[in-house]
């Protein structure tokens, strides 16, 4: 079958919404870290000028994915999934240690569980798109997927970063249920899956105290209930229009790392509810775009690909927004794209370029009912039942 495509035919609008989000973290950046790097380093701009250089890393890497053709990947998955494996193994001999995990390298600079985020991505994509409907098969399909994915995770908790191994598992259980995954196989995976983290989280004393701390915010406010009460006042001081643009009270040293996990609470002080709101609808179209780019994806791989980049991405910024709004247990997960750190920034940028590239060769939804026939006639045709939007052209053309 030849598939027509459009070559360049960026989806632009993805581009904006990312440049805005990318904005909109230098601003907050700056806002939240000028008075911390003149206290630390006797120069209000250290910290901007760190991401702002992160960023121009990020923005070579993202014109660059955007740019090779996505399908190259592919032959690439297995050298970069062991490359993967071998820096995080790396890192929990060598790694430095901070905030009680050891998950960083070069004194912090690199952050291997990061940039593992991608690799795995591109690896389960071209793994998943290469089983067809073989993958409903449990001995063929989701025992080695579990033991991947057990594998990987593992690994990243080890780290003690728990919250990035759990984003790393919902976002591949969605992969695996989009590829073509038995649905009670998959709710049984994620059942273990959560389970299993429960128990991770009650053997673990600090974990615990989040989970309590959640539970009740009111509990201990100068202990375990600190963090999440300075937060909430941070948001609740912002009311509708915010404080203005560098007005922000309690990030002068009331809200722990109030340039990483805790941006989007300064961000609600200052620009108030309205700029919540701003920062949330762009990422809901974000998602709204990655689905599109996935639907009209002319193969497998390009679907799942684009599909789990998406959803690393949107399941991130919103276990970032619910730690923030109180709405989930505390853990450090950073917001994308708008967070203060280079191995976040430039993986985010890199998704983003990937997901560019596969919007460039999508197929446009008239192709979709002409060559519906021929689709049939995929290697793992299933995909695209599970996407939403094709069943109903489909019923449509009928």
């Amino acid at each position: 079958m030849t598939t027509k495509t459009k070559d360049f035919n960026l989806d632009y609008v993805l581009l904006i919404v990312i440049v805005a989000l990318l904005i909109i973290g230098l601003m907050m950046i700056y806002s939240a870290t000028f008075a911390l790097g003149y206290t630390l380093h006797n120069q209000p701009t250290y910290y901007f000028a760190r991401q702002l250089l992160w960023l121009s890393m990020g923005g070579v890497a993202m014109i660059l994915f955007a740019r090779i053709e996505y399908h190259t990947w592919q032959h690439f998955s297995i050298p970069l999934m062991a490359v993967t494996i071998i820096l995080m193994v790396i890192v929990l001999v060598i790694g430095d240690i901070r905030f009680g995990g050891q998950r960083w390298l070069f004194n912090g600079s690199v952050q291997p569980s990061e940039l593992s985020k991608l690799a795995i991505i591109i690896y389960i994509a071209d793994w998943l798109s290469s089983k067809g409907k073989k993958i409903q098969d449990v001995s063929y399909g989701l025992v080695p997927f579990a033991i991947l994915l057990g594998i990987i995770a593992g690994l990243i908790i080890l780290q003690q970063d728990l919250g990035t191994a759990i984003l790393v598992v919902m976002t591949s259980l969605a992969m695996f249920f989009i590829a073509g995954g038995n649905l009670w196989q998959t709710m049984m995976s994620g059942l273990l899956g959560g389970i299993t983290f429960a128990f991770l989280i009650s053997r673990s004393t600090y974990r615990w105290a989040r989970v309590t701390a959640f539970l009740d915010p009111l509990s201990d406010p100068l202990g375990k209930s600190y963090q999440i009460r300075q937060i909430l006042i941070a948001l609740g001081s912002g009311g509708l229009t915010g404080l203005g643009l560098g007005a922000s009270r309690q990030k002068f040293g009331f809200i722990p790392a109030s340039h990483t996990d805790g941006i989007f609470a300064i961000l609600g002080e200052e620009l108030g509810f309205i700029g919540c709101m701003v920062v949330i609808g762009l990422f809901a179209l974000l998602a709204y775009r990655g689905a599109r780019i996935a639907i009209n994806a002319p193969d497998a791989f390009g679907a799942i690909l684009a599909f789990g980049i998406t959803c690393s991405l949107i399941f991130q910024a919103i276990v970032n927004i619910g730690v923030v709004t109180a709405s989930l247990p505390f853990t450090g997960v950073t917001l994308p794209f708008i967070s203060f750190g280079g191995s976040s920034l430039i993986t985010s940028m890199a998704s983003a370029g990937l997901l560019l590239a596969v919007s460039r060769h999508t197929v446009s939804e008239n192709q979709h009912n002409e060559e519906q026939h021929e689709i049939n006639h995929l290697r793992g045709r299933h995909w695209r039942t599970r996407l939403p939007g094709f069943s109903r052209r489909a019923s449509l053309k009928n």
